[in-house]
């Protein structure tokens, strides 16, 4: 047996490997039943949480930019300390695992997993205090939410308007560039 695709009138042999992706600027495409259960359909829209959350970093940004580096920072390091973390796992299970014998008489290995110990310990205070700076920065960003919020009911007050009439399409772009744009007026 050979795999078909129907395209039109003609009929396309295709590999099992093959995939194929159809892309729509619908709004809020429908399928046919029949189709919707042979295909994955993929919805990339916005959410309004999403672009609140994006709207609100925009906004601490623009008004409290050291808030927002320190944020990015934050998060960051949070991401290094989570690879050192698993790097000092795997050490500790490559040492495991290569000592012979009684792993209490391998002094190497006592000492790799000692400083696998003091390391872990001073990775996990780190994480500790960022957990805590961060609590203050979220509190601190809490208080932009309700602009970021508004903002996002808006927007999507904006794109429903292409129900009434087509002519009313604006982008994410467009309004992203107007918040910018008054934030800074």
């Amino acid at each position: 047996g050979v795999d078909c695709i129907r395209l039109g009138e003609s009929v396309i042999e295709y590999s099992s490997d093959f995939r194929f992706y159809i892309t729509t600027k619908l709004r809020n495409p429908h399928y046919l039943p029949e189709l919707a259960t042979k295909v994955c359909l993929l919805n990339f829209m916005i959410t309004p949480e999403g672009l609140e959350d994006q709207l609100l970093g925009i906004v601490v940004a623009k008004e409290r930019p050291e808030l927002e580096e320190e944020r990015n920072a934050l998060i960051l390091q949070s991401a290094a300390n989570k690879k050192q973390l698993k790097e000092i796992e795997d050490q500790i299970l490559e040492t495991l695992q290569s000592s012979e014998g009684n792993i209490l008489e391998d002094e190497s290995a006592i000492q790799i997993l000692d400083a696998a110990k003091i390391m872990s310990n001073e990775i996990t205070k780190k994480q500790q205090i960022a957990e805590k700076t961060e609590i203050e920065i979220a509190e601190s960003r809490e208080g932009y939410r309700a602009i970021a919020k508004h903002s996002s009911i808006l927007f999507f007050s904006i794109a429903d308007l292409a129900n009434i009439d087509p002519m009313y399409q604006y982008s994410l772009n467009w309004f992203v560039n107007l918040y910018v744009n008054s934030i800074h007026d």
